[in-house]
């Protein structure tokens, strides 16, 4: 491949040719955002919280990468050299921001929001699913996208106790000489039980326990109190965090469903299938899933007739990141190709396909259900089920 072109600064607001066109959520709430840590100690969480906001006039917006240490960790994980690519990362895409209003004022809602735990896939981190995130919080949602600290985030790091120290850990790939599926299932579980315990996080603030972002953020995490409804919890994730979203519902009964999005099923023990109580939405792109994976899936949808399984065609795996709206030659070149389908119509169909699917199962008053048709795969560019595997795995 002939090398990448050095982009051309000053080209945009966003430096050289690259720009992060991220959509405002369509729904009726602003959309805010805020970074919670919470613990010490690897066995603590770290989030990025979405949520519905009160506007504020000139509120500033958040960084979408939010520290050089992760252009280093993307380079890494692309099989690219950190000393080229990290800085041209750096200075193409270090700028762009999300169009949330950062640890704008939480919207008061006396019924309390419904809950969403999200689950990033290999080699990304908090923020790389801002789009839907955003979406899913501007229509009456908190979601909070982890970062988990199993070694498969491409960076990400916690706070010990030492004033101002961190420690950083780093994205690992398969050890040589270790089957991939027991490194895979390891973490696997690990994912499960953060986002086990990122639902005990937000129990321990509707009790009325202090808990502490160690962030020193503006966002006080007390204000969280009577806002969100514990018995409206649902699990989602991308590509790894699909399969980690499945999984955490085999783990904690608070979890009454989960949507995977593109998930990558290859690392859940067999022997967990018939022990999944809850339904799954699995919106799959075109160009992903392979037979053994779909396999998987309808073992699920086999035991339980809410299990649903679409397709969004002209889509790619990256077309569910937020990637897929980074514009540029750079970035097809590093993070993959594009699928033909309008990132924004993509984004639209998963949106209002989990929409519906979480009205359904989390007994929401909304009109959600105006969506439904999504759920057996009626629409345009959407099919039930998986058309004739193409996959590239």
């Amino acid at each position: 491949a002939d090398p990448v072109p050095l982009p051309r600064l000053g080209c945009n607001s966003m430096g050289g040719t690259q720009s992060l066109a991220l959509p405002l959520g369509k729904g009726p709430h602003h959309v805010g955002c805020a970074d919670v840590m919470v613990g010490q100690t690897r066995q603590g969480l770290f989030l990025r919280l979405f949520y519905p906001c009160l506007p504020r006039a000139g509120a500033e917006r958040p960084l979408w990468i939010p520290r050089y240490e992760y252009c280093s960790g993307l380079a890494n994980f692309a099989h690219r050299s950190r000393r080229w690519c990290a800085p041209l990362l750096s200075v193409t895409i270090g700028s762009c921001r999300v169009p949330v209003s950062w640890n704008g004022p939480l919207k008061p809602c006396s019924s309390g929001y419904p809950l969403i735990i999200f689950s990033h896939g290999l080699g990304a981190f908090r923020t790389l699913y801002s789009s839907v995130c955003s979406e899913l919080a501007s229509w009456g949602f908190i979601v909070a996208a982890l970062e988990h600290r199993d070694h498969s985030a491409s960076a990400t790091y916690f706070c010990t106790a030492e004033a101002g120290r961190e420690e950083w850990i780093p994205y690992q790939r398969v050890p040589q000489g270790q089957k991939e599926f027991y490194f895979r299932n390891k973490q696997v579980h690990q994912r499960a039980e953060e986002c086990v315990r990122a639902l005990q996080l937000f129990k321990d603030i509707s009790s009325g326990k202090s808990v502490l972002n160690v962030l020193h953020q503006d966002f006080d995490l007390s204000v969280l109190k009577d806002s969100v409804d514990l018995t409206k919890v649902a699990v989602m994730g991308h590509s790894f965090g699909g399969v980690t979203a499945v999984l955490a519902l085999v783990k904690e009964s608070g979890f009454r469903c989960a949507v995977a999005l593109d998930a990558w099923m290859f690392p859940l023990e067999n022997a967990l299938y018939p022990e999944v109580p809850k339904p799954v939405l699995f919106i799959n792109t075109e160009k992903f899933q392979t037979p053994e994976s779909i396999a998987k899936m309808k073992r699920l949808s086999s035991r339980n007739s809410q299990t649903k399984i679409i397709t969004i065609l002209g889509s790619v795996h990256q077309s569910q990141t937020d990637f897929t709206f980074l514009t540029g030659k750079l970035n097809t070149r590093i993070f993959g190709a594009r699928g033909t389908l309008d990132p924004y119509k993509g984004l639209d169909i998963t949106s209002r396909a989990a929409l519906a699917f979480l009205q359904r199962h989390l007994n929401l008053e909304e009109e959600f259900d105006r969506w439904d048709n999504l759920l057996e795969g009626i629409g345009d560019s959407v099919v039930p089920e998986a058309p004739f595997c193409r996959s590239n795995l």
